[in-house]
């Protein structure tokens, strides 16, 4: 498995015996630029696949499971759209995780209330979602976990375990503030990419061309679009025989932990 720890390790070996070889040999000093950017580049590329496991181990998937079973997660909330993703989850009796903005906790405390008493999880999605989070410090980023937990805390009266990084980047940093902080790290292997994408139709295609047993599926419950595309995938999911279950079940860890 290509990790954080181990790539590192094997360029700095190389580095070591270019410097080495360059005490009998004249090696030219774009060598060492070249494995450097190659560095870099394996670097960004996997900190910013969450299924890499580059920096942290995610839970993307049960790739175990062969029955027609996934599940259903949400992420920035909540937001007034949130109520409408919420209706559509009733009407269709399916459950899901919403991983939420500690911010936003704070300006829709009655929403989480909601969230809950329907039957669905939370988890941690930071507390600011700076477009600076990746660039965080280990100290500053516990502080957005610890912060966002407690927010939700209040209305669980359990510890919040899962995390979802956003964007999807994990960091040393990030790795090293899990260490402490004991989240389990959601990931997802069916991106919608309706945080970006507006196009109702795109969005649906996207997602049903990627729907397998075992799978995550990333939505947003922060637009209208998405709202609009929640109930045709339902439907979707209907017709193809598929059940929608909570991530406990489906990767058989749990949500909340006891005081």
């Amino acid at each position: 498995m290509i990790t954080h720890k181990n790539t590192s390790l094997f360029f700095i070996i190389i580095l070591l015996l270019l410097l080495l070889s360059k005490l009998y040999i004249a090696i030219n000093i774009w060598w060492f630029i070249i494995i450097g950017i190659i560095w870099l580049s394996i670097a960004a590329i996997n900190s910013a696949r969450i299924n890499s496991n580059y920096h942290v181990r995610a839970y993307c998937n049960n790739p175990s499971l062969t029955r027609k079973k996934i599940a259903l997660t949400f992420d920035d909330g909540p937001s007034e759209t949130t109520l409408e993703i919420l209706d559509v989850l009733k009407k269709y009796d399916v459950k899901a995780t919403f991983f939420c903005i500690g911010k936003n906790i704070e300006k829709h405390p009655e929403i989480i209330e909601r969230i809950l008493s329907e039957g669905h999880l939370v988890g941690n999605h930071s507390y600011s979602h700076s477009d600076f989070f990746d660039f965080y410090n280990a100290k500053k980023i516990l502080e957005e976990l610890r912060k966002t937990d407690a927010l939700l805390e209040k209305f669980t009266s359990k510890k919040i375990q899962f995390f979802r990084p956003p964007y999807g980047v994990t960091t040393p940093s990030i790795r090293r503030a899990l260490k402490i902080s004991k989240h389990k790290v959601i990931g997802w292997n069916i991106r919608s990419l309706d945080g970006g994408i507006k196009d109702q139709e795109i969005i649906y295609n996207r997602i049903i061309k990627r729907v397998s047993p075992g799978g995550i599926v990333l939505l947003h419950d922060t637009a209208k679009h998405s709202v609009l595309v929640l109930e045709q995938f339902l439907q979707f999911l209907q017709q193809n025989n598929y059940t929608v279950i909570s991530v406990e079940k489906l990767l058989n860890l749990k949500a909340y932990e006891e005081d």
